[in-house]
């Protein structure tokens, strides 16, 4: 991205101060969410997304983070560096001004900035205050300036350092503050990797670098195709409809509009819509013209080309969207976001924007290529004719309310409450451990439901084929939240669906296809932290009489051994140290369970079902694009992905010695 070099307008009269900081340290989860693990990234946020605006304005060209080996992280930039000049209504250095009063920034004013991710950002004061320490560098015209802040309040005015080799820009260095961040302060590689990527991806020409101290783990991004690199990144292990993406970048009125579409062989839509670099995963006015755009040029040029009939009726945009995979970015100088979260833009203009663009481009674009035209309307016609198929089927699928037992699955064991926030079901592999499931359980707040073998593996089959698989149906039924268009999380029956499968491989196959479904079809029930996995003790360790210890894990068995061991010596037993190590414990036995169907009744309840003594998993999705990938690498039809995935995590996994 080349430098714009019109930087006279950027200067200390730009600097708006709205409040002053002292809440921060006080509150901070107001200002950035949290203070866990979230918190402490979001920090980072803050600091490189005023990079990024540098980059998107088209003052700077690369972006350098560092994780520090003393716990600290630099962000770096070769903007204009914030100005250096005194602020009028703080009587200090705008530098420290920006750093030490809560929303001071160039966003604020309009002539700092034409086009921000930040403008409801709380901004580098806020990560000043909740650091031990903050160092802040700026390259003015060749010169360094440094200023230093412990707990949000400078140690001395800024100074200059000297001269230096860069031009311009801006270096911020900071330590979370542990007495703030009491769950981490420690940085995580990965998390800043995904983060940047994404940045470089949607800020196209600007390169980006990132290297680990602790680990000397280094990587960087440049994306000259920008959102279309990105889509193609999306697709990676998908069978695409045509090699090449639709672009457009448009400028309307003050605002620009970058739309990038492939579409694949799935059955899934992913639209991903961005203002101003930020994700907005509730959308907003630009997704909704997007849809509305795409819906009428695809129903446009198929009648026009007569792939679709007089008689037939019009394409849905459920239709046209399957498989579709797109980027929908828009800059404009005044984003209204909904909250503090900015998870939906409102500025009712942008929909207009987006319709225009791609109401002239993308139609352009099918008349240029009438055999990808040709490809993704017989796509979308099949979808029309799997979505009639399924209504039918769909139609017996229970809704919310309907507890009366006579449409609920006949395997169904319920529970007798009917309050979902203390009911929950257990979905079990087999009907022998479903068997002692039902016997086993508390019949008032615990419902089981068996499922006979592997179910079917949604991720390479549409709805209709779907609704036709029984152990499917069973499941959608007893959920009792719809499926599709009828899908509806208040209807959700249970607040906690635990699945309960053997400890083996098979077992691990069957709660994949099944998370497989609910990512796919129910994404609302694992958001809603509805959905736990069962995890059953692999060994039962007896010690004569009624004396009996379970085990999760090799490492926990070792562990009461080694506990019953010690205690055995402090007794004064006599241990003869040539003996096994069972034998030195006093065990007389160690079961290793190859299945839930091997547990009684009781052993099923008080280890893995009681809710004072069992252990669940909570599954959660806190990056819905890698689960995406995940579950298309591990259940799609790439044979050799998978095989590759397998192939590259073979060393982490725990394999034992089996008696053949």
């Amino acid at each position: 991205m080349a430098k714009n070099q019109n930087a006279d307008s950027y200067d200390a009269s730009q600097i708006q101060v709205l409040e002053g900081l002292e809440p921060v340290r006080k509150r901070p989860g107001m200002y950035i969410g949290s203070t866990g693990f979230d918190g402490v990234h979001h920090l980072i946020k803050e600091i490189a997304d005023n990079s990024i605006d540098e980059a998107i304005a088209g003052y700077a060209t690369r972006v350098d983070v560092t994780i520090l080996d003393d716990g600290g992280i630099t962000i770096s930039d070769d903007g204009r560096g914030i100005p250096i000049g005194k602020n009028e209504k703080t009587g200090l250095s705008t530098v420290e001004t920006v750093l030490t009063v809560l929303h001071a920034g160039g966003k604020f004013g309009g002539g700092g900035y034409k086009v921000s991710s930040g403008l409801h950002g709380v901004g580098s004061s806020v990560v000043n205050a909740l650091s031990t320490k903050l160092v802040a560098e700026v390259v003015n015209k060749g010169e360094l300036y440094s200023i230093e802040f412990a707990q949000g309040a400078s140690l001395a005015p800024l100074k200059k350092v000297g001269k230096t080799d860069r031009v311009q820009g801006t270096t911020i260095t900071f330590y979370p503050d542990p007495t703030i961040f009491k769950e981490t302060v420690e940085f995580d590689y990965d998390w800043v990797v995904n983060y940047l990527r994404h940045q470089a991806y949607l800020t196209k020409g600007v390169y980006v670098a990132v290297r680990d101290e602790r680990t000397k783990k280094r990587i960087a991004f440049y994306f000259e195709g920008g959102i279309q690199s990105y889509v193609k990144h999306l697709n990676i292990g998908k069978d695409v409809v045509a090699d090449d993406v639709f672009y457009v970048e448009k400028q309307v009125e003050d605002s620009m509009v970058e739309v990038a579409i492939q579409y694949n062989e799935t059955f899934v839509e992913m639209v991903k819509p961005f203002a101003n670099n930020v994700l907005t995963p509730d959308g907003g006015t630009h997704l909704v013209g997007f849809r509305s755009a795409m819906t009428r040029v695809i129903n446009e040029y198929a009648r026009k080309s007569g792939l679709l009939k007089e008689k037939e009726e019009n394409l849905t945009g459920d239709d046209i969207r399957e498989g579709l995979t797109a980027i929908i970015l828009v800059k404009l100088p005044d984003p209204q976001f909904e909250g503090q979260t900015k998870n939906k833009l409102g500025n009712p203009e942008v929909r207009r924007y987006v319709e225009q663009v791609m109401n002239e481009y993308f139609a352009y674009y099918l008349d240029e290529n009438p055999a990808v035209a040709k490809k993704i309307i017989g796509k979308s016609l099949l979808a029309a004719r799997a979505r009639k198929a399924a209504r039918a089927a769909r139609d017996n699928i229970i809704r919310k309310g309907a507890l009366d037992g006579l449409s609920l699955p006949g395997k169904l064991a319920d529970c007798s409450s009917k309050d979902p926030s203390e009911s929950e079901i257990y979905i079990v592999e087999g009907d022998s451990a479903g068997g002692s499931a039902k016997s086993g359980r508390d019949s008032r707040t615990q419902a089981i439901l068996p499922l006979r073998g592997k179910v079917l593996n949604v991720e390479r089959a549409r709805l209709d084929r779907m609704l036709n698989n029984n152990e499917i149906v069973s499941l959608i039924k007893a959920l009792g939240v719809g499926i599709g268009d009828t899908f509806d999380i208040n209807g959700l029956r249970y607040h906690r669906l635990i699945i309960m499968t053997d400890a083996d491989v098979d077992g691990s196959h069957i709660s994949t296809l099944l998370l497989t479904f609910l990512f796919r079809y129910m994404r609302e029930v694992i958001d809603g932290g509805h959905v736990y996995l069962a995890k059953p003790p692999l060994f039962l360790l007896k010690a004569g009489g009624s004396k009996r210890w379970y085990a999760y894990s090799d490492e926990e068995r070792d562990e009461i051994i080694a506990r019953l061991i010690e205690e055995r010596k402090a007794r004064g037993t006599e241990i003869d140290p040539n003996e096994s190590p069972n034998k030195q414990a006093g065990l007389s036995d160690i079961q290793r369970y190859k299945g839930l169907g091997e547990m009684d009744a009781d052993q099923l309840w008080e280890t893995t079902m009681n809710p004072e003594n069992r252990v669940l998993i909570q599954v959660k999705v806190d990056d819905g694009e890698k689960a995406d990938a995940i579950f298309t690498k591990l259940m799609g039809d790439e044979v050799q992905l998978r095989k590759s995935f397998i192939q590259s995590r073979a060393k982490d996994a725990n394999i034992e010695e089996l008696d053949v």
